[in-house]
């Protein structure tokens, strides 16, 4: 017997197989990436707390998102944690994604959303993203994610002439107080702590995007969704902050078990504090903000479950 197969049967029946092919039967693996990701916290989180409602799942680390989806696109026990910007390369079989296209590939469940701010000066009278054009932004790494963004959301917005600074997030924050650059653009869970690092250290002001920006960028890129960042998230922000996101998921390969499809996302949407039982960066685990997936088909299992409990799909 596979071992998905033992998997499987245990969880119809509710009980554990006392076979020898069960006891020595590997867990579902869930790739995740190295020391330093927040993939590795959350997977391992994700991990532990399906491991004690009675699905083995053990993490495995790589190198990120790409790797995770050939490793879950050529391995029906394996899931992965990835990034949808690389999951719109993995489908589409980019250069990124080494032009193989993935065909086997599906959703599972949100993980949480990689926000993008702006940060800067009060004393620069800067407080819209139209008054970065010819200005020093710091966009974190060379070609990370950040520098895509804020070149996309650049040319959507109309903003020429900006100068996109590479470099570490608390090397160009310590530059943004210093007053060596003029802003500070960044993503990720909020807070964003090189965002908070510039409102602790001077006085500060973060913002966001208009409403058309935000369109104009979802609309190009539709593995982004409009987001909010509540007032108050960051120090001296009084009002919400209109922006996008990149959101994060688990994904499976199609051929996974209905029942372990199921089980895995019943289990999970089941949390009633996800924060508290998986990992802090959970927090956003819930099965409403599963339609901010617009790429990638969610596994049929999956889907009825989000059906019984009344939430739409895209």
């Amino acid at each position: 017997m596979h071992r998905r197969d033992v998997i499987a049967a245990s969880l119809v029946l509710g009980a554990t197989v006392a076979t020898d092919a069960d006891a020595q039967a590997a867990p579902l693996l869930l790739h995740t990436a190295g020391p330093g990701s927040a993939f590795l916290p959350y997977g391992t989180g994700v991990a532990a707390f399906l491991t004690a409602a009675g699905i083995p799942v053990e993490v495995r680390q790589s190198t990120g998102s790409l790797q995770n989806l050939t490793r879950v696109e050529d391995d029906p026990n394996s899931l992965g944690t990835a990034f949808l910007g690389s999951v719109a390369d993995a489908l589409a079989g980019t250069p990124a994604a080494g032009g193989r296209r993935h065909v086997r590939i599906v959703a599972l469940f949100p993980m949480y959303e990689t926000s993008f701010q702006v940060a800067a000066l009060r004393a620069s009278g800067l407080t819209t993203f139209a008054q970065l054009a010819g200005r020093r932004v710091g966009v974190g790494p060379a070609r990370g994610p950040a520098e895509v963004f804020f070149r996309a959301t650049a040319e959507a917005a109309g903003v020429v002439a900006a100068e996109a600074v590479n470099g570490d997030p608390a090397t160009l924050a310590a530059d943004v107080i210093a007053g060596r650059l003029d802003a500070l653009w960044q993503g990720a869970i909020v807070p964003i702590p090189s965002l908070v690092a510039v409102t602790g250290g001077a006085d500060a002001v973060v913002f966001g995007l208009t409403p058309a920006i935000v369109a104009s960028v979802t609309g190009r890129l539709p593995y982004l969704s409009a987001s909010t960042v509540p007032a108050g998230t960051y120090r001296g922000q009084d009002a919400a902050i209109a922006t996008f996101a990149a959101w994060n998921f688990v994904v499976a390969n199609r051929d996974l078990p209905d029942v372990t499809a199921a089980a895995i996302t019943r289990a999970v949407l089941g949390a009633s504090d996800p924060a508290r039982q998986m990992h802090v960066m959970a927090a956003a685990t819930r099965g409403e903000n599963a339609a901010n997936n617009r790429i990638l088909p969610f596994h049929p299992a999956a889907a009825r479950v989000y059906a019984e409990r009344g939430i739409a799909l895209p």
